[in-house]
Formats: structure tokens, C-alpha cells, sequence
């Protein structure tokens, strides 16, 4: 797939209205980018827990998808966030999910989430399960 079939693929689902933007899709590394706007942030003006959270998981949900055979398909089963900085609205964060694992039944991925300055936002891992049918 490239990153025209997925973002097609994402626009009318919530990844494509939370405005993710791809810029890389490898087998092993996905990047993409998000403007962080007033309705993804908490009352402080910084980005929420689970605008974190649904952005990594959609990055490592299309890193699987990315590795999958015609006919399977893929859901997370396990995720797990670490916040460490926020990113402010009017800006943007990075993504970088890296697989750590892509096996028959299941992937594991990890994505970094940087705030425009480079600085590291929340590291998210989570277990994507491999289906068929």
C-alpha cells in the first residue's frame, strides 16, 4: 500500500478525522504527522492522553496492516502508554512506530511521539493480533 491507498483508506474513519498524516510506510517503520488542534487537547491546551494514544495505535494498526496477506486483518489486543511532555495546541508531533515483532499471530510495535521541537512526548507499545477471515 502507499501512502495515497491509506490515507484514503483512513479518511472517513477516526484516524482521518483526527487529520493523521502518513509520510512513511515500511514493513518494519511507519511515520506520520499531526497538527495538534484546540479538539484533540485537554482544558490546559496541550495535547490529550488519548489523542496520544489513538494516534500511535492507528500507526502501529497500519504498520500490521502493512505486513498482512490477502484476506487477514488485524485489531490491538494490548496497549501501553508512557506520557512524558506535551505538545501544545497549534503544533505538531511526530510519530515513529517501529515493529518489534512481526509474527503469523501477532505484531508488536512501539511508536515515539516527539512535539515539534524533537522533544519525546509518550512512548506507546502495543500488541496487534493477526486474523484470518
Amino acid at each position: 500500500m502507499d501512502l495515497n491507498t491509506i490515507h484514503k483508506l483512513i479518511e472517513p474513519l477516526f484516524p482521518g478525522t483526527m487529520g493523521i498524516e502518513f509520510k512513511v510506510l515500511e514493513l518494519e517503520r511507519v511515520v506520520a504527522e499531526l497538527h495538534v488542534r484546540p479538539n484533540l487537547c485537554t482544558s490546559g491546551g496541550i495535547m490529550h492522553g488519548g489523542a496520544y494514544m489513538a494516534f500511535a495505535d492507528t500507526l502501529g494498526a497500519v504498520g500490521t496492516l502493512l505486513n498482512l496477506s490477502e484476506g487477514q486483518r488485524t485489531t490491538t489486543t494490548d496497549s501501553s502508554t508512557k506520557f512524558i511532555a506535551g505538545a501544545k495546541v497549534g503544533s505538531s508531533v511526530v510519530g515513529e512506530s517501529i515493529a518489534l515483532h512481526r509474527g503469523r499471530t501477532t505484531m508488536v510495535w512501539q511508536t515515539m511521539i516527539k512535539n515539534d521541537q524533537g522533544k519525546l512526548c509518550a512512548v506507546v507499545t502495543q500488541t496487534q493480533l493477526v486474523m484470518n477471515g
